[in-house]
């Protein structure tokens, strides 16, 4: 059967099943959500970074594979057939893409009639990574990875039809890829949503605006986005027959909660989402409590409303109205950083290290913990959060310089060249508005003045603090990085020198040394001896000090009654089109 027929017959069934629906009467099954911040700055994948990026972007558009929702150590085919073929001690992969899959009707296409995805759009959205045009922000996710792929130099044009040697075509459906080694990491970069695959049709057709037009073959299609404060999904008509995990695959505590009841629903199972941009938690906790929201992340100044501080037991009046609770461990790096560029706090010399082990001494982390997160954090030494391979021992590391320790700090600040504070400017600090945050600048500052360092803090849009990070205009910053895959080596890779901003080494940390081990470790399976590795990185981090910290959260959900089929996770957002609304309930 030709293309065209065969995007005919599916548009037929489409279109039947959308028949059917309408005589039973079917109301449209609406799922509203909440986003806690200004919102995304892009809907293009190769130029997202952010986990509001995330949010938005793949509800629209999808990658080779998925994390599993029923269990997120694992990931599943998405656009795959099946699980890729690992060959050569995995230097080589064999990828086949379903037979099914179709972009989005849209003006970009011949007709205006969406066509079916191949091998050379998989091809095409990866070599996008490497485009200098696309600003490289995610490059680093593919850099040395793959024969043959390189980004094009400065001032020249990237050339999309030139032949990657590790990228092989069999037929439309069916290539290899061939690493330059094998890399462990890769099959879950290619659950990333950055990875994901767009046609080249509507990049050249909408140019500087496509990252407003996305044009996808996901469960959903873009209705409205108004910057700053809400966007809104429907149903994509032509998406494929995708399916709810089947029961078996639920854990026996999953299947009590009833997240097993949907097993093989064809998704996606609303209609449409609703997403409202929320900067403050005071009207975000409003709206869930008037039933306008089907879940929301429970922000610290409510969490005594809705659990009990000692037992984290749900109360009981929220209990008796239906609404359920999910805690979830984050894989979380809290921090706080310098730009290793920036003429006051980077460097590398013994006075401009010593600097920031003032800082580092001066903050303590369990106030933080206290006030902020109702101690439900935990506060760890270096980067690697909690449950994962070279996350220290009860997260205490002695080689770090964790504070509070004030006379040590004062001791550091003499050796820097700042005694008592004296002649030390303030240091701009930038984070983002909204939440608390405005009192987190408040402690920090409270806690430096100990020292006699001063902070002059700005507080942005979310968007505008990537934005001054990548432009590397923020001396010293603070957001929160969550590990895109269950492997300390990711948070290893955000100090990796050929990261440095726009890419995901937002300090710009520099360290030969540092580089060559990180070099070493990509392609090793894990072991004793890659841990050990990624402990000696971990002390070149503690000697240096690009940044400070950390804590990792322990996140609460509270699930409203109506929301059905709720197991929140913050690695990948594709699990929306598992919701379901039920409106008797509301």
């Amino acid at each position: 059967m030709n293309r065209k027929a065969d995007g005919m017959f599916q548009r037929i069934a489409t279109f039947l099943t959308l028949i059917l629906v309408s005589v039973a009467g079917a109301q449209d099954r609406v799922v509203q959500l909440p986003v806690r911040t200004d919102g995304p700055k892009s809907l293009d994948p190769v130029q997202g970074s952010t986990v509001y990026d995330n949010k938005a972007t793949v509800q629209m558009y999808e990658t080779l594979l998925e994390v599993a929702y029923y269990d997120t150590t694992r990931f599943v085919p998405l656009l795959l057939e099946d699980l890729p073929e690992r060959l050569d001690d995995g230097k080589r992969w064999r990828f086949t893409l379903r037979d099914d899959i179709f972009f989005i009707d849209d003006e970009c296409f011949p007709g205006g009639e969406g066509r079916k995805m191949v091998t050379d759009d998989v091809f095409y959205s990866w070599k996008r990574l490497a485009d200098l045009d696309n600003k490289l922000e995610n490059w680093w996710l593919l850099r040395d990875t793959i024969e043959g792929l390189e980004a094009n130099a400065q001032g020249t044009k990237f050339d999309y039809d030139a032949d990657v040697a590790g990228l092989v075509k069999i037929d439309d459906r069916t290539f290899e890829v061939v690493l330059t080694q094998p890399v462990y990491r890769f099959l879950w970069v290619l659950t990333m949503f950055q990875t994901s695959i767009v046609p080249h049709e509507a990049v050249e057709h909408y140019g500087e605006d496509f990252s407003r037009n996305p044009v996808g073959s996901g469960p959903f299609v873009l209705d409205e986005w108004v910057p700053k404060s809400h966007m809104t999904f429907d149903r994509n008509p032509a998406y494929r027959p995708m399916f709810y995990p089947e029961a078996e695959l639920w854990s026996e505590e999953d299947a009590a909660l009833g997240l097993a009841e949907a097993a093989g629903t064809r998704l996606p199972i609303a209609d449409r989402l609703e997403f409202t941009f929320y900067i403050e938690d005071q009207p975000l906790w409003l709206e869930f409590r008037q039933n306008k929201l089907g879940l929301i992340q429970v922000p610290s100044a409510y969490f005594p409303e809705a659990f009990s501080k000692r037992s984290k037991r749900l109360s009981r009046e929220f209990r008796q109205e239906g609404i359920t609770h999910a805690a979830v461990p984050l894989l979380d790096y809290i921090f706080r950083a310098f730009n290793m560029e920036d003429e006051l706090v980077g460097g590398y010399t013994p006075e401009k290290k010593a600097l920031r082990r003032a800082i580092s001494l001066a903050v303590d982390w369990d106030e933080f913990n206290q006030d902020f997160y109702e101690g439900l954090c935990t506060v760890y030494d270096g980067v690697i959060p909690p449950a994962l391979e070279g996350h220290p021992e009860n997260g205490r590391d002695p080689r770090a310089p964790r504070g509070p320790d004030i006379q040590a700090a004062k001791a550091a600040l003499v050796e820097a060249g700042y005694p008592d504070g004296q002649g030390l400017p303030p240091i701009r600090f930038y984070t983002s508005q909204g939440g608390n945050n405005d009192q987190q600048v408040e402690m920090l500052q409270r806690q430096l003045s100990r020292i006699n360092v001063k902070l002059d803090p700005i507080l942005v849009d979310f968007s505008q603090l990537i934005e001054q990070v990548n432009k590397r205009q923020a001396p010293m910053f603070s957001f929160a990085w969550s590990s895109d895959y269950p492997d300390g080596e990711n948070n290893l890779a955000l100090f990796y020198g050929p990261n440095a901003s726009p890419g995901s080494n937002h300090y710009n940390y520099n360290n030969p040394e540092y580089d060559k081990l990180y070099e070493s470790i990509v392609a090793m399976e894990p072991g004793e001896e890659r841990t050990r590795i990624y402990n000696q990185m971990q002390e070149m981090l503690f000697e240096d000090i690009p940044a400070i910290g950390a804590l990792a959260r322990v996140r609460y959900y509270l699930i409203a009654p109506w929301l059905k089929n709720a197991k929140p996770n913050e690695r990948y957002y594709g699990w929306y089109k598992m919701l379901d609304a039920d409106d008797s309930k509301r």
